[in-house]
């Protein structure tokens, strides 16, 4: 054989191969897609026996959807407790893995004001405090009073600052949560701090029109400030 032919056989061959490659990567593809579907569909409907079916035949419990969200972040946003608490008992499972806008699954259950999915997260000792926008954050956005009492009471630092300095006073007072802002204060919540632009818990209030929140803050800072007076006067 000439090394005309011999070049012609290792040509064709590699042809071959690289064909035969990509015929099974084409098989592959839909398979492996439809199985990903099946498993993230099997977390949204809480379909706990699905799960470990398919954990048990290898997913990865770190698997995302199409817009990059991991199955632990897919059950918290749509509560589903028990698939949470078999992913959460995966050693493999990655409870601070973040999906494409820097959230992780305690955010979401916060957000929810799900406390079984919080607690459980907690109980494997998923980071309470995160930097930038925070679990407590998020609990406080919507009101839960429940598990903002959870969250302080695991250690949540309670004047976490947002990337523009957001507290999570802040957010319950954006949000209009007369109660979550008095859980905060008594908390020891600070209300006199400012974010990057220069607002306070009783802006935030007064911008979003909580007219009752505006004016308990602000009836509140009165108060600490009219405290503060005569202790000033005292020490000179």
């Amino acid at each position: 054989m000439n090394n005309f032919s011999i070049v012609s056989t290792k040509t064709s061959a590699r042809a071959v191969l690289a064909g035969a490659l990509l015929a099974a990567c084409a098989f592959a593809q839909p398979v492996w897609a439809a199985s990903v579907d099946s498993l993230i569909k099997a977390v949204k409907f809480d379909d706990v026996s699905s799960v470990k079916k398919s954990l048990a035949q290898g997913a990865d419990p770190n698997t995302v959807d199409n817009i990059g969200t991991p199955l632990l972040l897919i059950a918290a946003r749509e509560k589903s407790d028990k698939v949470g608490q078999l992913l959460a008992d995966n050693p493999k499972t990655d409870l601070e893995k973040l999906d494409s806008a820097g959230e992780n699954a305690m955010m979401l259950a916060a957000l929810n004001g799900d406390a079984t999915f919080v607690n459980l997260l907690i109980a494997k000792e998923a980071e309470v405090n995160k930097k930038g926008w925070t679990p407590l954050h998020y609990a406080a956005t919507n009101g839960h009073d429940d598990i903002v009492k959870i969250l302080l009471d695991h250690s949540a630092y309670i004047d976490a600052a947002s990337p523009n300095g957001t507290t999570p006073l802040m957010m319950a007072a954006r949000g209009g949560h007369l109660s979550t802002c008095k859980l905060l204060l008594d908390e020891g919540a600070d209300l006199r701090l400012k974010n990057q632009i220069g607002m306070t818990a009783v802006d935030f209030a007064n911008k979003y029109n909580e007219k009752d929140v505006a004016e308990g803050l602000q009836a509140r800072l009165n108060s600490m400030q009219g405290n503060a007076a005569p202790a000033a006067n005292s020490a000179k």
